[in-house]
């Protein structure tokens, strides 16, 4: 068994080079967006019918663009369809895919990476070219893995690559220790083992970010832009880091072999209600990004994770099973109508996360296992959202 994982290097091509690069990105782009266009109006989303609609005539259009680009173009073209359509199916409103600059997609056949030399052979439309390119020192481990793909990315601090390689995965004995995982805003990450991972003051500062760049899209004066080309993307940059720290966290929180249970919070927004400021930090919450590297890093540990739904989490009491809205007294505290049990309520629900995997959820404390009890049987994952309010979850 293997895992993928993806080494980001700077590239550092001459002015000759980036030009190429650019050109080359230009007509990737170009030929992407023909594909979805071609796709969208004949409501199409299979890649070898996509295939015979627009190889040949973009093949003739752009024969500098070279076979192997033109193909994977439609591929990630295909891709998008597939994604839209879906979410069209769904209810969402949605229009035909359009990319200013899709990243290229290298395989095998069109680039070549040497790591000791720290160059790449890419393919261009002026033909191959070879780009040095800085590796960071916390990348060199994987460089031993199979090269898959690589994508070309330009940004404002200039061209980078990131490969795709497949390593082995970690060999590790299976365990039974289930740990739930209560993700939230005022506290990043509660675990069922009592684990508070993350700090409060986070969200205090991507509140002062926000209201920074604020003020300076009213000002609208010169000094003002200066500033927000200054701060553009340290918000993002200050989430990314922070999600990387929780992450590491979370994943820590069990051994390897073990199980940590996430709750599947997509679409929550949809039902999101409350005050403006309690929206815009919901819409701000980058949920899907901590699940991401939480999973990537569980997976090199050895760790497994499980996605379930998350409805009634944060209304259960977790000793005797009782649900009901009033139960959740604040933000910060728990208290059984019918019990009396108290505690604090992203530990509640963190317990109620590790017993719904478990089969356990709501029922009485008796027949529920212990924190570290045996796996049991997965509940099926039924897609629901909180019927709690953002505004008490937050």
């Amino acid at each position: 068994m293997s895992v993928h994982r993806t080494i980001r290097v700077k590239l550092q091509p001459t002015p000759d080079q980036a030009a190429f690069l650019f050109e080359t990105t230009d007509r990737f782009t170009a030929a992407f967006n023909h594909v979805c266009a071609v796709g969208w109006e004949a409501k199409e989303k299979n890649g070898v019918k996509l295939h015979h609609l627009t190889y040949r005539l973009l093949k003739d259009s752009m024969p500098d663009l070279v076979s192997d680009l033109h193909i994977q173009a439609r591929v990630k073209a295909t891709e998008t369809l597939a994604s839209v359509f879906a979410l069209a199916k769904k209810g969402n409103n949605v229009s035909c895919p359009y990319s200013k600059f899709c990243p290229p997609r290298y395989n095998v056949h069109t680039f070549k990476t040497n790591w000791k030399a720290g160059t790449v052979k890419l393919s261009t439309t002026q033909g191959r070219i070879d780009v040095a390119f800085v590796l960071p020192d916390y990348f060199k481990p994987m460089t031993t893995g199979e090269v898959c793909t690589a994508d070309l990315l330009m940004k404002d601090s200039g061209w980078w690559l990131y490969i795709v390689v497949d390593i082995p995965a970690p060999k590790v004995r299976e365990l039974k220790q289930t740990v739930g995982v209560d993700l939230g805003i005022n506290r990043p990450a509660v675990t069922s083992n009592k684990q508070f991972s993350g700090k409060r003051s986070w969200k205090n500062t991507e509140a002062k970010v926000f209201n920074q760049k604020r003020q300076c899209q009213q000002k609208g004066t010169k000094s003002s832009k200066r500033k927000l080309r200054k701060i553009k993307g340290h918000q993002a940059r200050f989430r990314r880091a922070c999600d990387h720290v929780l992450s590491k966290k979370i994943v820590q929180s069990v051994k390897p072999g073990g199980t940590l249970v996430l709750e599947n919070l997509t679409d929550i927004r949809k039902n999101a209600k409350g005050r403006k400021r309690q929206r815009r930090c919901l819409h701000s919450w980058s949920f899907a990004q901590l699940k991401e590297f939480v999973s990537y890093k569980a997976e090199a540990a050895g760790v497994r994770v499980v996605m379930i739904d998350p409805r009634h989490t944060s209304q259960c009491c977790s000793k005797c099973g009782h649900t009901s809205r009033n139960n959740r007294v604040t933000q910060s505290a728990f208290k059984c109508r019918k019990c009396g049990f108290t505690l604090n309520a992203d530990l509640n629900a963190a317990r109620n996360i590790r017993a719904k995997h478990l089969g356990t959820f709501g029922t009485s404390s008796r027949a529920r296992p212990s924190s570290t009890g045996p796996t049991g049987t997965s509940v099926p994952n039924a897609g629901g959202l909180r019927t709690l309010p953002a505004s008490r979850r937050l």
